[in-house]
């Protein structure tokens, strides 16, 4: 008799809806942005950002000497609040940020705020 019990995730339905979709979600928009950059050459800088109070990016890439602020979201029908994150880093950061995108899995490209777009994860 084995002690732990694996499951194993047969549905990709399953896991998109699962209580672990959001980490899946950002771990395949983490890994398409840096499979992208060593395409073209470029040595991946990704980071994340919060702050004490709470607020964060989910991901950072550095790019042309700024950072891009990416959020990643599960929503097909992305909206202004999710670029909450993303306005507080550009404010914060002024100068050193570049605009920024919410990463959704629907098909809609929309902008959510200034330099701040919702682009769909079929596009990166």
């Amino acid at each position: 008799m084995h002690d732990k019990c694996i499951i194993a995730r047969e549905d990709p339905g399953h896991a998109a809806s699962g209580p672990m979709a959001g980490a899946i979600m950002e771990t395949a928009v983490l890994s398409e942005i840096i499979r992208s950059l060593l395409h073209r050459g470029e040595e991946p800088s990704v980071y994340f950002w919060r702050t004490a109070a709470g607020t964060e990016v989910d991901i950072l890439v550095q790019s042309r000497g700024k950072l891009v602020p990416i959020e990643v979201k599960l929503s097909a029908t992305p909206n202004a609040n999710m670029a909450k994150g993303i306005q507080a880093f550009r404010g914060d950061l002024g100068d050193k940020a570049a605009g920024g995108y919410v990463v959704h899995p629907g098909r809609m490209r929309l902008p959510l705020a200034p330099f701040i777009e919702a682009i769909p994860f079929a596009e990166l």
